[in-house]
């Protein structure tokens, strides 16, 4: 059955390759360009998924247990997290299919990623780690505190998520009214053109992303591991795995993560994007450093930008939206320092042009 992983996983890079979805372009852009491009879409993908696994709870198919609150370490964790992203240049998820495309630079930031976080979660620093997330609060959920039914937050929250996607997609119509898209010659036809030729609308990576949230839970459960969509846990096993040979690591989950790799790389393929790409030594480094903050990040938050803002959100748990504001904070802070203030600076050192005199 872990096998469904493999196949899931590809299907999830799949996915992300083709509609260049990123976690980390979503929130650096709502602070550097006010754009939701990205970030309503993501949105959509936890409120498809909260209402899938509220209705797979209730019928018994699943049985999540929303991760225990631990403020310090969440928040801590998420703040690290978000630095790391724009230093690697995206998230977990980003690394992992941009890895799958060529890119050198995500190569690095993912194999110190996994590095840190087994560090961080199975060695030297484990113990650390779990003294850190085990101060935790009383209730571990927003239903919890209010004491009703997990389909009370679900219903708000599509609700408003709906008048978001409404609000966006009618603001897109306005602004590409009059305009004449350019298209590009098909090099295939049918459904191998929508496939491979044509990058995917960000509406279609959030709702298979949702989709695919859902079915993670399903098959997962189905393979006797009790969860969702997860990243850096994986990651830690893979690394764990490859220093000591223990198979017991790799499970479901390390599957998945394995085939985002395979189904970022069949993408990229197909649609003729894939080429090895090696960045210089400064972004390496930066590459690099981003990694290892990412995965010190992720072990203390207990999950990244997917375990944490896509699926702990989705069952309204205080990790997950207390992480997913945590990582946004970082991320904004971390755009200001590497790529608003150098361009800021570089424009201050300019010298004013000279006006000559009119004849």
């Amino acid at each position: 059955m872990i096998l469904t992983g493999l196949l899931l996983g590809a299907a999830l890079g799949y996915v992300l390759q083709r509609s260049r979805f990123c976690v980390t372009g979503a929130f650096r852009d709502l602070y550097l360009a006010r754009s939701t491009r990205y970030f309503t879409p993501f949105l959509l993908a936890i409120a498809i998924q909260a209402v899938g696994v509220a209705a797979l709870t209730g019928v018994g198919v699943i049985a999540p247990e929303p991760a225990s609150f631990a403020p310090l370490a969440v928040i801590g964790g998420g703040l690290l997290f978000g630095v790391g992203i724009i230093m690697a240049g995206g998230c977990a998820t980003g690394t992992y299919y941009r890895a799958g495309e060529g890119l050198i630079g995500s190569w690095v930031a993912l194999i110190f990623y996994a590095l840190f976080a087994a560090v961080m979660k199975y060695g030297p620093l484990g113990s650390f780690t779990e003294a850190a997330r085990a101060r935790t609060v009383a209730d571990a959920t927003l239903q919890e505190t209010l004491g009703v039914s997990v389909w009370v937050p679900v219903i708000a929250f599509s609700a408003l998520v709906g008048v978001l996607v409404v609000r966006q997609v009618r603001a897109s119509a306005a602004r590409s009214t009059g305009r004449t898209a350019v298209r590009l010659p098909a090099r295939r036809t049918g459904l191998g053109h929508y496939l491979a030729d044509i990058p995917w609308n960000p509406w279609v990576g959030g709702v298979l992303l949702g989709i695919i949230a859902i079915a993670a839970w399903v098959l997962s459960t189905a393979a006797g591991r009790n969860g969702g969509l997860g990243i850096t846990t994986p990651s830690a096993k893979i690394a764990t795995f490859l220093t000591t040979g223990d198979v017991t690591l790799v499970d479901w989950s390390v599957m998945l993560v394995l085939g985002i790799l395979l189904g970022s790389f069949i993408a990229a393929k197909l649609a003729g994007e894939f080429r090895w790409r090696v960045p210089d030594s400064g972004t390496i480094l930066r590459s690099a450093g981003g990694g290892i903050t990412m995965g010190v990040g992720a072990a203390l938050a207990g999950g990244c930008t997917i375990g944490n803002s896509l699926v702990e959100t989705s069952l309204f748990s205080y990790q997950g939206w207390v992480s997913l504001i945590a990582i946004m904070l970082g991320t904004w802070g971390a755009a200001w320092f590497f790529l608003v203030r150098p361009q800021k600076a570089a424009a201050a050192s300019r010298p004013a042009p000279v006006l000559t005199p009119a004849a």
